[in-house]
């Protein structure tokens, strides 16, 4: 159950990054809470699942007391109240939770929200999560915000650490040639600007559609053929047929190779501190594809030779 809302929550992404085309504010003029003038206690209500496990993992969790649609982690924080999603926001629900605080996902929240909250005299912070890097400066932010600063950063160190970790073990590999399917139908993927493009890349693999503009570009299956992918991946429920459609291309290197892997879809859904298992698991996919393929032209030559 946990995975399918997982898999709902990546597609409301993906729905929230082809509609939101303009960042909702520009994050140079936000106004910083100091430290020194946070309250004894604050109240925060986040408009996105993301933003909620954020705040939770700058240590700042005991602040939170509304949340979006879908924000499911930590499990302690399924009990808030929940105050709507990324298109509309409950107002009377906002009004009885009184917050001292709104984080809003830039780029993701529609500006039209931010700017109607921002009227009625909340005060809407907005954190850009758009890069890996982003993710840990959005926890050195929080924990600014949050006067929670030494938990913050040293979770923001930890993410950074990791991401260091995996990129020396891969970052150098023979490159492998991935396609990411986000979805079959239609047929979805990510560009190179997407954080999972960085994971790939950080892996050693090189996605085939880095050069498309939008973050989650509609492609063909043609378009897929011509690339030829070497690694097919997915986020998906484990299904067995999310990479079914595929079968009858059997000249697909992928294919050849016998290179097809679901990446755990709770971790790499959203761009949270818990996508260093996720790029464990596609760093591990994209190793086993070398090897894979590896074994096919081994055995190509020996047939060749008899």
């Amino acid at each position: 159950m946990r995975i399918e809302y997982a898999v709902v929550t990546f597609l409301l992404y993906i729905l929230v990054s082809l509609t939101a085309c303009e960042p909702a504010a520009d994050d140079k003029n936000l106004t910083r809470i100091q430290i020194s003038e946070m309250p004894d206690s604050l109240r925060i209500v986040t408009l996105a699942p993301h933003l909620a496990e954020l705040v939770s993992a700058a240590g700042a969790g005991d602040f939170l007391v509304g949340v979006s649609n879908y924000s499911d982690y930590p499990k302690e924080i399924t009990a808030l109240p929940v105050i709507g999603d990324a298109f509309v926001v409950d107002q009377e629900q906002l009004a009885l939770l009184n917050p001292d605080m709104l984080l809003a996902w830039q780029s993701g929240t529609p500006e039209h929200i931010v700017g109607e909250l921002s009227k009625q005299g909340y005060r809407v912070e907005i954190i850009q999560t758009r890069s890996l890097e982003d993710i840990a400066s959005a926890l050195d932010i929080i924990g600014e915000l949050t006067g929670n600063k030494v938990h913050a950063t040293q979770a923001a160190t930890d993410f950074r650490q990791g991401l260091k970790t995996l990129a020396s073990r891969y970052s150098t590999t023979n490159p492998v040639r991935v396609f990411y399917q986000i979805q079959k139908r239609p047929l979805y993927t990510i560009s190179g600007d997407h954080y999972i493009s960085e994971l790939i890349e950080l892996c050693g693999g090189q996605n085939i559609f880095s050069d498309l503009v939008n973050l989650a570009p509609l492609v063909t299956v043609e378009a897929v053929i011509e690339r030829n992918p070497e690694v097919l991946l997915v986020s998906s429920d484990s299904r067995a047929d999310a990479l079914s459609e595929w079968d009858r291309w059997t000249d697909l290197a992928a294919n050849r190779y016998d290179n097809r892997y679901v990446i755990p879809a709770n971790e790499i859904s959203r761009p949270i501190p818990r996508l260093l298992i996720a790029g464990e698991a596609l760093c591990n996919a994209l190793q086993q594809g070398r090897i894979n393929r590896n074994k096919y032209a081994i055995l190509q030559q020996s047939e060749t030779n008899l």
